[in-house]
């Protein structure tokens, strides 16, 4: 590790995000030296000292690679009117700088930081300015003391902004008292980053402010895993081992944590289980909510449900199976139904007849889904309204991430509400929902059973129809029209365990490839060619996994490379994880309901000017909406996604890759979900090895939760 000494003399190049840099520096012995740091880069005019490594770039030449960066305030009279004159100080520019530093001289930093009010002896410079002036230095000097703070524990100070933005000038007492705060209070910054502060600190392994937050982050995995609840000697080892505690210690922990009721335990089979306070009273909440809607439902009025089918189909030319009729009938009669079967199987037909039925009977009915693209589907088969579920709930995001204005004291204004792509529906999300359903109000669950199940806690559909305690209709029988589709013929093969009909069917094709470079490619050319007939909008990657050279990540560059090359015609702008282009297409990552963007939208970058604007297809009209640089890690490039991020959508052409690289992910249930996201044409790419494995493989990630059990009374919702 070598050391360099010097005066910032510019800075080249500040990722947004502040996570790299690029500055010269003026060294005694070496001159004019450029830098190149993973963090905020320091100011012009600064003092510094930088220990790294010198490198060979081989389009920029040689170049000082700092691994730590300490600041000494500048002391002399040029250094000083250097860093006042860099532009950082609102209200202070070169001529002003000089101006401050002939009159204060040596003093100035003296003066600016305990006798600031004194800038007014300065000509050109009034109380007002002055005031504007000492903001502007002390916000500067709050960051520059925080980002020296965390280099001298060897933490990188790209975190100086995050802090200062959530603490203010308290940061350096926060980090002092308790940087595990960090994980639970600073977005961005989770168990092990603070972690690493801490142990940089001094902090001890044994500590009982680490340990205790390293027990609360790994309760907090039990959702991220897609589990309610996990056995306590699984919780305890596993803590243990991640945190090289003594497994007593973190067990007598855990067990003052559910003496305090801030964990909750159930016995089940032999077995303690564990659960966090929230999806406790969730599971427990959705189990004793659908058992009162099942058998308390407010009779309909007199009705001849024959008759008003008979009529419908009339008025339709449509002829409706036995099953779907008896669906139909079935929502008059109960409280709770669960529709559930796989494309082609005539759901969207049958809740547009509960429409029509209920609506003879005189019965308000509500639509909703768990996503945005979902519910505007489901609102073009029906003909009519459908919201998304936080919509239906009426969710205010200024006071809290499960702020609804609709529950148990104001209960959605239905008789009927039908919720679609119900596989979705978390336990969390299911019992807010369940909370705004007044007594009587009936609910049908549509969704397809063997697609992946939601992204977060508990499998909510599965448990349901498990627990044999509601009535379900199953739909198998693959109507006559959708039986012209090689898309939903092999659909029902996968999902049976046997392999889709390959033979040059147009609308399904398979490639087999070798190698995994070769498959990429393919994919990526396959896009192009079919660009123009399709469209952005209705033409997506899906990929199994995020990383390695198939996964989302490598597939997005070389698809943003192929499509939308960078030119000097086009602005862009550089984030942690990407670089954003006019033309490209990105998705919406998480729910934005002051923007009007949901999870899983996808849109197309009309311009980048400092902000970056969206236009998204789906919502109509010509409007973009607008990101701030802050805001842009709610997107991510969307050529290619997961077929997790891909669940409620639907495209007229998907491509898939399947390659042995991605093995722990080839399961039936993630093929099958992905091919049936296509209406059109599905075009999968790689080993053939690969796709046999996906379609043998029927073992689904186990998921804890109990919600069937409470269902089934076995144990109680209380």
């Amino acid at each position: 590790m070598q050391e360099l000494n010097g005066i910032v003399e510019s800075v080249l190049f500040q990722a947004p995000e502040n996570t790299f840099c690029v500055f010269k520096i003026n060294e005694q012995a070496q001159g004019l030296t450029c830098i190149v740091y993973k963090g905020i880069a320091p100011y012009i005019g600064e003092q510094i000292t930088l220990q790294g490594e010198w490198v060979e770039h081989a389009k920029f030449g040689k170049q000082f690679q700092a691994k730590s960066l300490t600041i000494i305030p500048p002391s002399s009279k040029e250094g000083m009117e250097r860093f006042l004159a860099s532009g950082i100080i609102k209200g202070i520019g070169k001529a002003m700088a000089k101006r401050i530093v002939d009159h204060f001289g040596e003093e100035t930093l003296q003066i600016m930081n305990s006798a600031s009010m004194r800038l007014t002896e300065v000509s050109g410079i009034g109380a007002k300015k002055a005031q504007d002036i000492i903001q502007s230095y002390a916000e500067i000097a709050e960051m520059r003391e925080l980002m020296i703070f965390l280099e001298s524990y060897g933490i990188s100070s790209s975190y100086a902004p995050k802090l200062q933005s959530n603490y203010g000038s308290q940061a350096i007492n926060k980090l002092r008292d308790n940087p595990y705060d960090l994980a639970s209070e600073v977005h961005g910054i989770g168990f092990k980053t603070a972690d690493r502060i801490a142990l940089s600190m001094g902090f001890e392994v044994d500590s009982p402010l680490r340990l205790r937050a390293g027990i609360e982050f790994a309760v907090g995995k039990i959702a991220t895993l897609g589990h309610t609840c996990i056995s306590l000697q699984a919780l305890t080892d596993q803590t243990a081992k991640m945190l090289q505690a003594e497994p007593e210690y973190v067990y007598n922990l855990l067990e003052d944590l559910l003496e305090k009721k801030r964990l909750r335990s159930e016995e089940f089979q032999n077995t303690q289980l564990v659960y966090p306070e929230y999806l406790y009273q969730a599971e427990c909440i959705v189990a004793r909510r659908l058992l009162r809607l099942k058998d308390q439902a407010r009779a309909v009025g007199k009705i001849d449900v024959e008759a008003i089918i008979g009529d419908w189909e009339s008025k339709e030319n449509i002829k409706l199976a036995d099953i779907q009729k008896q669906a139909i009938q079935s929502t008059v009669q109960h409280g709770v139904l669960v529709l559930t079967g796989g494309p082609g199987t005539g759901k969207t037909t049958i809740i547009r007849g509960i429409i029509k039925v209920l609506e003879k009977a005189g019965c308000e009915i509500l639509l909703a889904a768990p996503t945005g693209r979902a519910a505007r589907r489901l609102a073009e088969s029906a003909g009519r309204e459908a919201k998304t579920i936080h919509r239906l709930l009426e969710y205010n995001p200024a006071e809290g991430r499960f702020a609804f204005a609709r529950n148990e004291y104001q209960p959605l204004e239905a008789d009927v509400v039908i919720v679609d792509e119900a596989s979705m529906l978390d336990i969390v999300l299911a019992s807010y929902l369940l909370r705004a359903l007044a007594t009587g109000c009936r609910l049908v669950l549509v969704g397809d059973i063997d697609q992946l199940p939601s992204v977060g806690a508990g499998n909510v559909l599965g448990d349901i129809i498990r627990s044999e305690s509601m009535p379900v209709i199953r739909l198998q029988e693959v109507f006559r029209q959708a039986e012209q589709s090689s898309i939903v013929v092999n659909a029902h093969k996968i999902n049976q365990g046997k392999l889709p009909d390959l033979n040059k069917n147009a609308d399904f094709v398979f490639r087999e490839l070798a190698e995994e470079q070769a498959v990429a490619d393919l994919i990526a050319q396959t896009y192009l060619e079919k660009l123009n007939t399709h469209g952005q909008q209705e033409l997506q990657v899906l990929a199994p996994m995020h990383k390695q050279v198939c996964g989302v990540q490598n597939l997005n560059k070389i698809l943003q490379q192929l499509v939308n090359p960078a030119s000097e015609e086009k602005e862009e702008i550089n984030t942690v994880k990407y670089v954003f282009r006019e033309g490209d297409k990105v998705m919406q990552i998480k729910n934005n309901y002051e923007k009007d963007v949901f999870n899983g939208d996808i849109g197309i970058i009309t311009s980048i000017a400092g902000q970056v604007s969206v236009r998204f297809p789906e919502k109509g009209g010509t409007d973009s909406v607008v990101y701030a640089k802050g805001e842009l890690d709610e997107l991510e490039l969307a050529y290619a996604i997961s077929v997790h991020k891909a669940q409620g959508s639907e495209y007229k052409c998907v491509l898939l890759p399947l390659v042995l690289g991605h093995y722990i992910m080839l399961q039936r249930n993630l093929l099958y979900t992905a091919i049936t996201r296509a209406k059109s044409e599905v075009f999968l790419a790689g080993k053939l090895q690969a796709l046999k494995a996906a379609v043998a493989n029927n073992k689904t990630h186990l998921r804890y939760s109990l919600l069937k059990e409470r269902l089934q009374g076995v144990l109680p919702c209380s």
